[in-house]
């Protein structure tokens, strides 16, 4: 497996499943650009808390960054075209909504500056 980072848009609604042993994971699907005008699409699953808490907290076309463990793909589309795909296996997740968050913690407001509050 390669350690990579992906960006791109969330595509549908993240599911949450369990596993045999009764741990919980979330599958979700991103669309991301593979740099020559085409897209590409990411199949998700997060196994840590943290990471499928954060999936699960996007909506569908929500931008995101993941990196994690990708394993290349290749499938065959209704004409008969291959196409190429990613599997990845998240180990963390960062959305616009997780940085205003952490900023708001932190005492700074949107433009990066210290609030007024923070003092």
């Amino acid at each position: 497996m390669i350690e990579g980072l992906i960006a791109g848009k969330l595509v549908g609604v993240t599911e949450t499943r369990q596993g045999k042993n009764g741990s919980s994971f979330a599958l979700a699907k991103v669309k991301a650009s593979a740099g020559d005008g085409e897209s590409l699409i990411v199949n998700v699953i997060a196994f840590a808390a943290e990471a499928s808490a954060a999936l699960m907290a996007l909506d569908d076309g929500d931008a995101l960054a993941l990196s994690g463990a990708l394993t290349p793909k290749v499938w065959t589309d209704k004409q008969g075209n291959t196409r190429p795909a990613l599997d990845m296996i998240a180990t963390q997740v960062l959305s616009a909504y997780h940085v205003n968050r952490k900023r708001a913690e932190l005492g700074f407001c949107a433009a990066g500056h210290e609030s007024d509050d923070a003092a």
